[in-house]
């Protein structure tokens, strides 16, 4: 059915060897569509198979599974990793959590509970995933560049990045802020406003901007991302991972 070998390429994704989207030595990112695009192939099976007496997938995705040699940390029970997501040594992942095909976790990130990452979204080294995170998945369009977080950004509880934002280095999202393309954030520190992205070291939390409408009149407001600061001592003193827990 394939035009490809499925193992070598699911193989490349868990390792690394290619990515959905990958940075650019500009700083930008790129992305590949024709991973994307047999990603979506897989999807194409119909062949269904029963996992462990109680699920059922197509034959292509059932979860991975792992070994010592790979270096990471899966605590039972609950969490789910499709095949094709590349989990770097030093990940901590933990119940229950779902890490979906395509998607890629740098080294030594900590997945915490209750944490969604999309399809081909990518997480950079270092990273802070806290308990209750959704990181959405882009699939299509193909051209479409996925969520990115790039190293040593910490996302507070209860955060949800969709819709293809980028989060730059050591960016600190305080707990319960909402990302998307259409969602403004408001630098105070610079006095500029950003749409789809996030500076580098930004301390960014969630607020509420005035309804510019017939109801502008009334206590309406709708949301909105505000950086506070760039990241200091304070702030690196209050998110510092321990390495215990790893």
């Amino acid at each position: 059915m394939f035009d490809f070998c499925v193992k070598t390429f699911l193989s490349s994704l868990e390792s690394g060897e290619i990515r959905a989207a990958y940075p650019k030595e500009d700083g930008t990112w790129g992305v590949d569509a024709q991973v994307k695009q047999k990603i979506l192939a897989l999807f194409g099976s119909r062949e269904m198979g029963i996992i462990e007496q109680y699920y059922i997938d197509k034959v292509s995705l059932f979860p991975r599974r792992f070994s010592l040699d790979d270096g990471v940390r899966i605590v039972p029970f609950g969490s789910s990793i499709r095949p094709g997501a590349c989990v770097s040594k030093g990940v901590v992942v933990m119940p229950p959590s779902y890490v979906n095909i395509g998607s890629y976790l740098g080294a030594r990130s900590m997945v915490d509970s209750h944490v969604l990452v999309g399809s081909c979204a990518q997480i950079g080294e270092n990273v802070h995933l806290s308990a209750g995170v959704s990181i959405g998945g882009v699939l299509e369009p193909i051209e479409s560049l996925p969520v990115i977080i790039e190293d040593d950004v910490f996302v507070g509880a209860g955060c949800v990045v969709t819709s293809g934002f980028h989060v730059k280095k050591g960016a600190v999202l305080g707990a319960g802020l909402s990302l998307s393309r259409s969602i403004p954030v408001y630098d105070t520190v610079k006095n500029e406003v950003y749409y789809g992205e996030i500076p580098e070291y930004s301390v960014v939390v969630p607020g509420t901007r005035a309804i510019s409408s017939v109801f502008r009149d009334t206590q309406l407001a709708l949301q909105c991302g505000i950086i506070l600061k760039y990241r200091d001592s304070q702030t690196n003193s209050k998110i510092a991972l321990e390495e215990a827990l790893r």
